[in-house]
């Protein structure tokens, strides 16, 4: 090969330096991205890819402390044996920068969260604070975990964890893209919720928006604890406010029809607590727009207990107006809540009889209440169901109410007054369902032909019974209702006959209300008394017990306030 020219020897030393201008460009290049890669948010929040770029040099007093914490770990994980000196090295392995020693500690505190039984020292959440700041994927995972363990087990008081600071970085993690941290973060705010002072701190530090983005993930777990989350922190009226105001009523509304019953019930139970506050109902149930109403309703249906439960309180809460009741009566309401009366779940028939006592209140609703079916439904509930205060109770309340109808005939026919009755004996004095009882029994009462029913019904049990509660003074309002049925049974034979195995308890209750501070007591007892002396076997009982006494001291005590009522009018009059 001859030499080269001069000429050609210039454009190989061109070519050259080219290479060497693009070669350092390059490199340069490839320096700047990887710089700027390595600086992203993304890696922080996954530490395989931010080990792969950097590796933080081991201290050390690091590498002393990691392996005395090691012998720690060997001789045993009991908590006893956690003194000052195993904390500090906790806090150095939770402070390092290196992502190993970083997962040490994670994960002695995690096996800790699953095994031990006692209360978490206060000293201990120090450390989380590093962990949960982390920029390591799995130290996150294992720290939010062992938390969320703490808390539920009780080990930790749930407000020195915001206290201590912890809720901001667990705030932060919500806003991780791996599930199990935001399933884990979202778990820590939901247990942390159930604290007031706790609800008003996560309110303040603007934890609502991430949980609501939370609460449309496509992870079932993720988004089971993020509407959880919302669920506690409706018990706050002001986190009620700003849940309105960040939109989470259509979001929870829209979440009712979620197949995931957990997601369904947690739903609700927030609209339940949301729909307890009036001044929301106008938001819930926007005109034109009764979405969330048709949802409930089909929701009465559901197979899982406390899914139709919780869509009955719901229910209950917003039925407030007269139109929302009618509307819900209009869409056959009356066929479901009849199912769910006869459900085995206790707070599903608690809640169905609930929701039918506020329907009943209604005139406009009495007539369609007041069915052949529903009747059943309801003597059947308190024939199996009559030592429960709730059932009892309410379902009383609804009787009485649709007997105030026109539609009284109905229950005559029916065997509600039989079934009432029977509930008598079997409710507690001290119970307020019985006053429920006795009242409707003694507005029923009040009918000629429902007296007639109750007489077919009556035997030495309920005679007894009811004699007993007339001369239990101290609770007012059953012995009054209870004096006030044997008034208008007495008249009629059989119950004569009955009266007469219990003249003595009568006539002491007859004076005590004879003697009563209140009117109404004092007229029932003097009626009582003129209808009982028509009896020939009571008129001798009466005077021999000198009732006409205690008569003439009430007439003395009416013309006294009689004179007085006079004079007091004619100086008005003046």
């Amino acid at each position: 090969m001859g030499q080269l020219c001069g000429r050609c020897m210039q454009l190989l030393r061109d070519f050259v330096a080219f290479v060497q201008r693009m070669s350092s460009d390059l490199v340069h290049g490839i320096k700047e991205c990887l710089t700027l890669i390595s600086k992203c948010s993304c890696l922080k929040q996954n530490g395989s890819k931010t080990r792969q770029l950097y590796k933080p040099i081991l201290q050390p007093h690091e590498r002393v402390t990691a392996q005395e914490f090691l012998q720690h770990i060997e001789t045993g994980f009991e908590m006893s044996a956690l003194g000052k000196d195993p904390l500090e090295a906790l806090r150095t392995l939770a402070f390092s920068e290196n992502p190993g020693l970083q997962q040490s500690a994670a994960l002695y505190y995690l096996h800790m969260s699953q095994h031990m039984n006692t209360s978490l020292p206060v000293e201990h959440l120090e450390p989380f604070y590093a962990l949960l700041r982390s920029a390591d994927l799995e130290v996150q995972q294992m720290s939010s975990l062992s938390l969320v363990n703490f808390l539920l087990e009780g080990h930790i008081d749930k407000e020195i964890v915001v206290q201590m600071g912890l809720l901001e970085p667990i705030l932060d993690l919500l806003e991780s893209e791996d599930p199990t941290v935001q399933c884990n973060s979202c778990a820590c705010i939901m247990t942390l919720a159930v604290s007031e002072f706790n609800q008003e701190a996560i309110g303040a530090a603007r934890g609502v928006t991430p949980l609501l983005s939370l609460a449309k993930s496509y992870d079932p777990r993720v988004q089971q604890n993020a509407v959880g989350a919302i669920l506690n922190l409706t018990q706050s009226e002001k986190i009620q406010q700003v849940l309105c105001k960040e939109g989470a009523l259509p979001v929870l509304t829209l979440l009712l029809e979620s197949p995931d019953s957990e997601v369904q019930y947690y739903s609700c139970a927030a609209l339940s607590n949301v729909a307890a506050n009036v001044q929301h109902h106008k938001a819930l149930l926007r005109p034109g727009d009764r979405f969330l109403l048709r949802t409930l309703m089909s929701l009465l249906s559901s197979s899982v207990d406390k899914v139709s439960s919780q869509a009955c309180v719901c229910l209950r809460n917003l039925a407030i107006s007269a139109d929302i009741q009618a509307e819900m009566v209009a869409e056959n309401v009356l066929p479901k809540l009849c199912s769910l009366l006869a459900s085995d779940s206790e707070d599903v028939r608690r809640a169905s009889v609930a929701l039918l006592w506020i329907l009943s209140q209604h005139p406009h609703n009495q007539d369609t209440l007041a069915c052949a079916e529903l009747l059943q439904s309801l003597g059947m509930l308190l024939t199996e169901h009559n030592t429960d205060p709730v059932i009892v109770g309410h379902a009383a309340c609804i009787i009485k109410n649709l007997s105030l109808s026109k539609n009284r005939q109905r229950i005559m026919e029916s065997q509600c007054i039989a079934c009432l009755l029977q509930t008598m004996l079997s409710t507690d004095t001290q119970e307020d369902s019985l006053h429920y009882v006795t009242s409707c029994l003694a507005e029923l009462a009040k009918q000629e032909g429902a007296t007639l029913h109750m007489v077919q019904w009556m035997d030495e049990p309920l005679t007894k019974r009811l004699v007993r509660l007339a001369g239990q003074l101290e609770h007012p309002e059953p012995s009054f209702q209870a004096a006030s049925i044997i008034q208008h049974m007495t008249g009629h034979e059989k119950m004569m006959v009955l009266w007469k195995h219990h003249i003595e308890e009568i006539q002491a209750y007859l004076k005590s209300f004879l003697t009563h501070r209140e009117i109404r007591f004092q007229q029932l007892g003097i009626s009582t008394f003129c209808k009982l002396r028509e009896d020939p076997e009571f008129s001798l009982a009466f005077r021999k017990s000198q009732m006409g006494k205690h008569l003439e001291q009430v007439r003395q005590q009416t013309e006294e306030t009689q004179e007085l009522l006079k004079a007091a009018i004619c100086h008005e009059d003046s």
